[in-house]
């Protein structure tokens, strides 16, 4: 699976949301009372020695290449992961990846201001009807710090996929992924330090194994929008609304109210239609060259 073609990159993205919410829930079930920056800071140095095996695929002539986009996503994926583990803790598993998921909505829209892609009537469906979902999942009378902190999450996670076609060509996902970690380390280490909290080594392996499944999720990402348009394999994402639902009613006993199935339809049915049309046009247009031809 390179990524290098529409079905490849959407399977890529199914599989990796799924390792997403097993990494989201070893984050849930460890609660909310431990020191939240060591716990980030010692997720960065897990999958720093994960990588390390893995340190000849890295080209040494072009060690620092494409550093400006590698800083930026790395502070982005750092408030990222903060903002999740205050959601995760704050609400549900499927109702904070309800909100995660508008990342594609968002890349939508961000592709639209950052890189000059163009709407279709049904994307300009999808976008609006996103919002709405959002608002009616998260519901105004509800709207809270940690509500909004699932939000925040969604915001990384687009302009992160949003910036890989901005990466060095060539660069691997090891060197990709062992510099963005590696320039997010002072930051980490700051605010373990101002956090102050003791070493808690009960931390150890739920860092390790959510950086893991979260290491896996990367790699996906990495692969399945590097050589795709983003409105291409986007919808794929959503299939993440149902492993969250699935786990977390297994793992936590948790069951979604009416207003988490209304928005969640509001996101997800116009980007399956979007999908839908997309095959559709480009079908018609392979019929059309053959014809020609």
């Amino acid at each position: 699976m390179s990524g290098r073609t529409v079905n490849s990159a959407i399977l890529l993205l199914v599989i990796g949301n799924f390792l997403a919410i097993i990494s989201d829930s070893i984050i849930k079930w460890q609660g909310g009372d431990v020191a939240i920056f060591q716990f980030v800071l010692l997720r960065v140095i897990a999958t720093l020695v994960m990588l390390l095996p893995f340190l000849a695929m890295i080209d040494r002539r072009r060690l620092f290449e494409g550093s400006r986009i590698h800083l930026i996503r790395a502070h982005v994926g750092l408030a990222g992961v903060l903002c999740m583990i205050v959601a995760l803790n704050s609400l549900p598993l499927a109702t904070a990846n309800a909100i995660f998921y508008a990342a594609p909505v968002l890349v939508m829209v961000f592709g639209v201001w950052f890189f000059g892609e163009r709407l279709t009537g049904l994307s300009l469906v999808a976008v609006i009807s996103g919002f709405l979902g959002i608002v009616v999942i998260l519901r105004p009378v509800d709207l809270s710090w940690e509500s909004l902190s699932a939000l925040g999450l969604a915001i990384a996670l687009a302009i992160n996929a949003l910036l890989v076609r901005k990466l060095p060509r060539g660069q691997s996902m090891v060197h990709t992924l062992m510099l963005t970690h590696a320039y997010v380390l002072p930051a980490a280490i700051l605010l373990a330090v101002l956090e102050g909290a003791p070493f808690d080594p009960s931390l150890l392996g739920t860092a390790f194994a959510s950086s893991f499944f979260i290491l896996g999720y990367n790699i996906t990402i990495l692969l399945a929008y590097r050589h795709c348009a983003a409105n291409q394999v986007t919808s794929a994402e959503y299939t993440g609304l149902i492993w969250a639902m699935v786990v977390g009613w297994l793992w936590f006993a948790e069951v979604p109210d009416v207003w988490f199935y209304l928005g969640s339809a509001m996101i997800v049915i116009p980007l399956l239609l979007q999908s839908l049309e997309e095959k559709r046009r480009l079908r018609i247009a392979r019929q059309t060259c053959e014809a020609g031809s």
